[in-house]
């Protein structure tokens, strides 16, 4: 398997159409899920995936190892994504200053109950989206605070202050979903 996408990756860099539709193929739903966990809007979620790919197939020559491209082109879709957002949206965040306080424990402890089935389309698509975008780049993109203020044009403070309500956010969700689920019983 590994030797098959070797093959098609190095064709594709050749430009060969039939190798860029079977990577398209082999790749687009896993990054239409990470676009639409960005961009809310199915539609403009495909926009985002379609320029991504164009842009991939421009630029696969960039890619240095076949074995990293998925991480690559997941790099261009969520740059894109943002890019998208900042473009077409104005996005507002609540400028505060973070302190840090002892809290962070009882956050971390939530994540560990792992009970209940968690939708996280569903999650994502009632989320604010300050809280959403920062959300993302910190849990799924592995980002640091400073980077995330960079990336969204944001003080680190407020990339902070976004990350903590985000999680406020998420537990309360959870937990009316919890309430929910328990009081149809």
């Amino acid at each position: 398997m590994q030797n098959d996408f070797k093959t098609t990756f190095n064709l594709a860099i050749k430009q060969d159409r039939l190798a860029q539709k079977k990577i398209f193929e082999q790749f687009s739903g896993k990054m239409l899920s990470i676009a639409k966990s960005y961009v809310q809007n199915q539609t403009d979620a495909e926009d985002v995936l379609i320029k991504a790919f164009h842009k991939c197939f421009m630029k696969i020559g960039d890619c240095k190892d076949f074995k990293s491209f998925e991480f690559w082109l997941r790099k261009i879709v969520v740059n894109d994504s943002i890019s998208f957002i900042r473009k077409n949206k104005s996005i507002l965040y609540l400028e505060t200053d973070f302190q840090e306080n002892g809290n962070e424990a009882e956050e971390d402890d939530f994540w560990e109950d792992d009970r209940m089935y968690i939708d996280l389309k569903d999650i994502f698509s009632k989320m604010p989206e300050g809280y959403r975008l920062v959300f993302n780049l910190s849990v799924f993109e592995d980002k640091k605070h400073q980077e995330i203020a960079e990336i969204l044009n944001i003080s680190e403070g407020t990339s902070k202050s976004q990350l903590s309500k985000a999680k406020k956010w998420l537990k309360e969700f959870l937990n009316t979903q919890e309430n929910e689920k328990h009081n149809k019983r």
